[in-house]
């Protein structure tokens, strides 16, 4: 039995643990207040709450229902749109009826679900953190401007929060139901009577991490599966500095990632790299060792790891091995890796004082779009000589991969602008990009040409650009 807290009561069901959680909601628990939109968690219609006691404290994240198994929602709070309704409009809803911010109504309540997922977080209460909360929703007939405008009335709701805590914050002012107030207790009071994480001994077991992906892929057959669920097991979480190495379990998602004081020290850039990649709900969801194993040759975190030459350690059994990630990919979507491998852990060594990173996307949207290409670069320089480089790149050839003789050129040199111009047309030689739907052959060598350039232009803004991109 999956049992979870639906809203303000608890529940608990049979159903298959692969039955989307959407699919749960408004077929069986009759919650018709969820929509169905692309079932690919591109459109946010189906945005719910997903909130759990994590490290002795509650929190609250978005997630999009149609690509979340019912397996994860064991033990946790999922909140619909009906769970967010007082006997009056709550205020974030009538934020957006003031402002005439929803005409059919089909997409607001997942606009709603994520302001409501923004005034539990620990964000700042800000116009622009407000209007971020909402970037995986779609509006189809009324325009942003007036969503916006109901976002920053929002925000304005948490003005006075300081140190409050944001969920006794958001029930004790009634911006949400007074019930919320009391979720953290009755978790860990179910907690109690859990026999733990869902086990699936069956070795051919479907491995479920997040589901951004493999819900996309396999919607048809998932639901009734046999799965093994990865998302929340204690040894595939976590984000720790140990010398000069950060490890991480592979089931860690991307805002995992954002909130880690590691990264943030590290990577001062991370969250702007992250704004182009996927949306709020989807980094809540994905995991990065499920990027990995995707094998997609446009991985936008299996190309920025590939540039900090990552090492993955794999686990069978009581069999351990380590593998370098730029050698996982033999081929399209061929990895060396065993089918009873799991993916345990990433290690990397962080960037120290002489080294900097940088990470670079183009897609035909600048948000909410996979990439045409992108690519990261770690380079290291000691005396104005570059004395270590690791360049990535997606998009350009069947898999993820490292330039490496382009990288081999670099090392050893003094940077100038003909440096870099002449490790472009190296690199070049090293990619066999195709035409597809994202862009020409030609479009997409040009494309990794110009964001080489934009690294060193990043990164050495003491280059001389205008020699660079006139070239």
């Amino acid at each position: 039995m999956i049992t979870s807290i639906l809203n303000n009561r608890e529940v608990s069901s049979a159903l298959p643990p692969g039955t989307p959680v959407l699919d749960f909601v408004r077929y069986n628990q009759y919650l018709t207040g969820t929509k169905i939109g692309c079932r690919e968690g591109d459109c946010g219609a189906c945005t719910v709450l997903v909130g759990e006691v994590s490290t002795g404290e509650l929190r609250y994240r978005t997630a999009t229902s149609c690509l979340m198994p019912l397996g994860n929602a064991h033990g946790k709070h999922i909140v619909t749109i009906e769970g967010l309704n007082m006997a009056e409009l709550n205020p974030i809803q009538q934020a957006m009826a003031d402002e005439s911010a929803t005409q059919c109504g089909f997409c607001t309540p997942g606009f709603v679900v994520s302001m409501a997922g923004f005034c539990l977080s620990k964000k700042a209460p800000t116009s622009q953190n407000a209007i971020a909360a909402v970037d995986g929703n779609i509006c189809r007939c009324t325009g942003y401007k007036s969503i916006k405008r109901a976002a920053a009335r929002v925000a304005q709701l948490l003005a006075d929060r300081r140190e409050e805590a944001p969920v006794n914050f958001a029930a004790n002012q009634a911006i949400l139901p007074a019930y919320f107030s009391t979720i953290a207790e009755r978790l860990q009071a179910l907690s109690l009577n859990l026999n733990g994480e869902r086990t699936n001994d069956n070795p051919a077991a479907q491995r479920v991490g997040g589901g951004t992906d493999v819900y996309v892929q396999k919607h048809d057959e998932i639901r009734d599966a046999s799965i093994r669920f990865l998302f929340d097991t204690p040894d595939l979480n976590g984000i720790r500095q140990v010398g000069d190495q950060c490890l991480m379990g592979a089931s860690t998602t991307v805002t995992d990632l954002i909130e880690s004081p590691v990264m943030q020290a590290h990577f001062p850039d991370f969250n702007q790299y992250t704004t182009l990649i996927s949306s709020t709900p989807i980094r809540n969801m994905a995991t990065i060792g499920g990027n990995f194993i995707n094998a997609s040759p446009i991985g936008d975190f299996t190309v920025f790891f590939l540039a900090l030459d990552a090492t993955l350690t794999f686990r069978a059994g009581r069999t351990v091995r380590d593998l370098p990630l730029r050698d996982l990919y033999q081929g399209y979507k061929t990895l060396d890796k065993h089918p009873d491998e799991l993916l345990e852990q990433i290690r990397f060594t962080l960037p120290d004082r002489n080294t900097r990173f940088n990470f670079e996307k183009v897609s035909k949207r600048t948000h909410l779009d996979i990439a045409s290409v992108n690519s990261a670069m770690s380079i290291t320089i000691e005396d104005d000589v570059i004395t270590t480089v690791r360049l990535s790149a997606g998009g350009v050839a069947p898999i993820p991969k490292q330039l490496t003789k382009t990288a081999a050129y670099l090392t050893g040199k003094r940077l100038t602008e003909a440096l870099i111009l002449e490790a472009t047309r190296i690199a070049q030689t090293e990619i066999t990009p195709i035409s597809d739907a994202r862009g020409s052959e030609t479009y997409k060598r040009l494309l990794l040409s110009q964001l080489i350039k934009a690294h060193f232009i990043k990164l050495f803004p003491e280059l001389k650009a205008a020699q660079l991109l006139t070239v």
